[in-house]
């Protein structure tokens, strides 16, 4: 069975408008049972956390609920696990504060320079506080990957830590990362992945990876605006947090400073009963799965995610297509029909002769929203020379997107070249 579009596309609210949303990778529409359940929250059990009384009760009870489907959905050990916060970057300085308290003078830590910079600039921070050195990791301009030689020789030289993303919010770039985690561990480095880009376009399970830390963004997968963090217990229990001294000591909640977005996380759980529901409607016969290893929302879950990654590899297909047609473009990234599994379908280019703001205000004339600039991937931009010239556009489209829409997209962009 494959996707129904048309009954993915009613799923959200926004797409009932005469617009194409290829902005993605900046921020997905929200999902129907997302709205539903924050609109619940702020109708039912809208009350501050651990009080004697209903509404507070309904209220701890759903935020465990979402926590509890947060660690189904990344494939946690417990819900514990969990840590939820404002969005991705402000989960991640504030871990970096307390991982950086376990560092020393002349420590090295390394980041690579295909990473967003929310997985770049806290860990530079907390090295320059406490004295420690920073390895950058070069990627390949020419296909956008990470350079795993010069990955290799940055571990060799021992880091404490290794900040590293799943996928490239700027090129596309699906990394090795079960491979780099492997690496990174017999180098005696703790892994910190950014799961951004890649959590709406595929299954993560953070056990069979066996990352410390990974950090994803709800916003990017049809929730609210919303960071969840995995951390592995033993770790988070150990760290010490920045907190205030009433807070709960134990994790997660030593890590959630201050109240709560609880409506959002109520968004969360809804978000996360979408991909349940696309699972149960749509994912049985797709998903190559190991027999007996998933089971229950987890299985359903893992399904969804298999079947939303076997569809957009023909979007990726189009989308490539659609743009390697029109004159004057050029394309960063993946190109390589055979290696589309090596990408998810954010793809970045430049029209020559104009200014990536100047398409993308074109294309908004036609109502067709996508990003231009260096989407805080400064280091991706810098490497290839583009900062200084305006960066990128990026067109990202998603699973609730079709193979006509990206059609359009393409006429839309010759007719701004003909203008």
């Amino acid at each position: 069975m494959s996707l129904h579009i048309s009954s993915i596309r009613q799923q959200f609210p926004a797409l009932e408008k005469p617009a194409i949303y290829l902005d993605n990778p900046g921020g997905t529409q929200i999902a129907r049972p997302s709205l539903e359940r924050i609109q619940g929250y702020l109708s039912e059990t809208n009350a501050n956390h651990d009080g004697a009384f209903a509404t507070s009760r309904a209220s701890d009870a759903l935020i465990e609920a979402a926590r509890a489907a947060a660690a189904d959905f990344l494939c946690a050990s417990r819900p514990e696990e969990i840590v939820f916060g404002p969005n991705m970057t402000s989960l991640t300085f504030n871990l970096s504060r307390s991982i950086a308290r376990t560092w020393a003078p002349g420590d090295t830590i390394a980041v690579t320079r295909l990473d967003h910079d929310a997985n770049i600039t806290p860990w530079v921070l907390a090295a320059q506080d406490r004295g420690c050195r920073v390895r950058w990791v070069d990627f390949h301009p020419e296909d956008g990957t990470l350079d795993l030689a010069d990955l290799q020789a940055a571990l060799a030289e021992r880091p404490r830590l290794l900040a590293v993303g799943y996928a490239s919010n700027a090129l596309g770039t699906i990394n090795p990362v079960g491979q780099i985690i492997q690496w990174a561990h017999a180098a005696g480095a703790l892994v910190y992945v950014d799961a951004v880009q890649y959590a709406p376009h595929g299954p993560i399970d953070v056990q069979e990876l066996d990352c410390d830390f990974l950090v994803c963004s709800a916003y990017k997968y049809f929730g609210p605006h919303v960071g969840v963090l995995y951390g592995k217990y033993d770790l988070l229990d150990e760290l010490t947090a920045y907190r205030v001294r009433p807070a709960p000591y134990d994790p997660p909640g030593k890590f959630e400073t201050g109240t709560g977005n609880f409506e959002g996380y109520a968004g969360v759980l809804g978000a996360i009963e979408y991909f349940e529901w696309l699972g149960d409607k749509f994912g049985a016969e797709n998903a190559e799965l190991p027999a007996g290893k998933y089971s229950g929302r987890s299985l359903k879950l893992k399904q969804a995610l298999n079947t939303i990654r076997t569809y957009e590899l023909e979007l990726s297909q189009t989308l490539l297509d659609v743009l390697e047609e029109t004159p004057g473009v050029t394309v960063y990234g993946i190109t390589d029909r055979r290696r589309l599994a090596e990408r998810v379908p954010t793809v970045s280019f430049n029209l020559k002769g104009m200014h990536p703001r100047q398409v993308a205000e074109a294309l908004d004339r036609h109502n067709i929203y996508v990003w231009d600039g260096n989407y805080y991937a400064l280091a991706v931009t810098e490497h290839l020379g583009l900062e200084d010239s305006g960066g990128m556009v990026r067109v990202g489209p998603v699973h609730y997107n079709t193979g006509e829409e990206i059609k359009v997209f393409g006429e839309a962009l010759r007719r701004t070249i003909t203008k």
